[in-house]
């Protein structure tokens, strides 16, 4: 349990700054002896002084579409801290001109401010341009004028800015940030050279981001036009006829469930086998298509651990997670450079990671990841897990891997099933190509978190400084 310091009471003053809450967090939390220490410094200005704006949407009429011409991409509160975007949902463009405050532009500073990932902090990035965004994500809107928007990004990102955001949640089984409780966040001001010095890494990092979003899709669809079957990538899952009243005849052991005979994937299915191809379980013959080990989570601390990460954290821009012990864990927590993790275990829902990929190299080799990831590593130098990856991500793929779908509420993906899902040959100019476009872009991505992290470092150094 926390108590007020004795020799810092709870002030009326600190009442009214919270709207006369009187639950005890605010005041009991790490958040005023941050909020203090930056008003010790030389220069700060309240957050509202230089911002443009500090808001949430407001509640609306939510109509979806499945039409590119008729909607725009709409980002839930999950959404917008995922590195890749391949298809959001949408809402229509009705929708969004009804409230114009649903739209986010780049550079704005997002936070969530609803449910229990309450105070997470991300920026709008490029490719967000025009979507419309969750009532449960709060906009701070910098005042160009007044200070840079990465350097805003960067403190209410850092861990001052997140401790005061989190000082102000109140709620208990959905917590929840209102505009007004952070509008009074000081922000240290550490010179016109510095701020802007953080502020060009910030956009030099966004630029980045966009290199790899860019650079993966790009594989994806470079693949798909290689093997001749550009017509599956531009096929929308949903405008087709639902899977309802078919027959099927040449029914095996292997399964009776009637998702893995959905006329839709099969259409899938069948046209990935109409041109040259070979089967995900004889690539990875020699490397691995299976689950990680079980084992004992051990706590650690960063110096002396690895960081671990789920099948939720493994779509984040930065993961975030518990560090634990790699001495006391099996060696097959790790991955292997270019390992493809598919999210194995989950549920069916449009929006859940179930079945969708990611790829381990670069600085994400440093981490450890649970048994609930599907490790696909090929065995076959001629496939490289890039090109493996470029594959695995497109939507036909994971419609593939979904109609494989075995369980009751937490589903798996058949083993025999998955092992026979056919990966398109192309030529071996092309796989090299397709496999350098992935590996170029996983290079931009961990740029980006490399000048992230030196903006953040800069501005520590600097508040230091000033502190003195």
């Amino acid at each position: 349990m926390k108590i007020a310091a004795l020799d810092n009471p709870v002030r009326a003053s600190w009442l009214a700054e919270q709207g006369s809450r009187l639950d005890a967090g605010p005041f009991v939390s790490e958040a005023y002896s941050i909020r203090m220490s930056l008003e010790r410094l030389p220069l700060t200005e309240p957050l509202h002084e230089v911002t443009a704006g500090i808001f949430n949407a407001g509640r609306f009429r939510r109509q979806w579409t499945n039409s590119s011409d008729h909607g725009v991409p709409f980002l839930g509160s999950a959404d917008i801290f995922e590195a890749d975007l391949p298809r959001p949902p949408m809402i229509t463009k009705k929708s969004a001109a009804a409230n114009p405050r649903l739209l986010i532009k780049p550079g704005w500073t997002l936070i969530t401010c609803s449910g229990m990932t309450a105070g997470r902090v991300t920026y709008s990035r490029l490719s967000m341009a025009g979507s419309a965004c969750s009532q449960h994500v709060m906009r701070v809107v910098p005042n160009e004028q007044k200070i840079p928007a990465g350097y805003l990004y960067t403190f209410l990102a850092g861990p001052l800015g997140v401790s005061m955001i989190k000082g102000g949640i109140y709620g208990t089984s959905v917590r929840h940030i209102e505009p007004s409780h952070i509008t009074d966040i000081p922000v240290p001001r550490i010179g016109e050279s510095a701020e802007l010095r953080i502020d060009d890494l910030i956009r030099q990092a966004m630029n980045d981001r966009q290199r790899f979003e860019e650079g993966v899709a790009a594989a994806t669809a470079d693949l798909f036009n290689s093997a001749g079957l550009s017509e599956l990538l531009e096929e929308n899952w949903h405008d087709q006829p639902r899977d309802i009243d078919f027959s099927v005849n040449d029914l095996s052991s292997e399964s009776i469930r009637a998702l893995s005979f959905s006329p839709r994937a099969r259409r899938i299915l069948d046209a990935l086998r109409c041109v040259p191809h070979l089967e995900l379980g004889k690539i990875c013959n020699g490397g691995s298509l299976d689950s990680g080990a079980r084992f004992k989570r051990i706590d650690s601390d960063p110096g002396n651990g690895a960081r671990l990460i789920g099948q939720r954290q493994g779509f984040w821009l930065r993961p975030e997670g518990r560090w634990i012990d790699t001495r006391r864990a099996p060696k097959g927590v790790f991955a292997v450079d270019e390992t493809v993790l598919i999210a194995a275990q989950g549920t069916l829902g449009e929006s859940e990671v179930f079945c969708r990929p990611i790829f381990v190299t670069g600085s994400w080799l440093d981490s450890v990841y649970t048994q609930h990831f599907l490790r696909v590593v090929s065995g076959n130098p001629d496939f490289p897990g890039a090109y493996l990856y470029a594959f695995l991500r497109s939507e036909p793929a994971f419609r593939s891997l979904r109609s494989m779908s075995v369980g009751g509420k937490q589903q798996d993906i058949h083993p025999r099933m998955r092992a026979m899902l056919p990966v398109p040959m192309c030529t071996a100019e092309d796989r090299e190509r397709i496999a350098g476009t992935v590996r170029a872009a996983y290079r931009a991505r961990d740029e980006a978190d490399k000048k992230e992290d030196q903006a953040f470092a800069l501005l520590d150094a600097a508040v230091r400084e000033a502190a003195r």
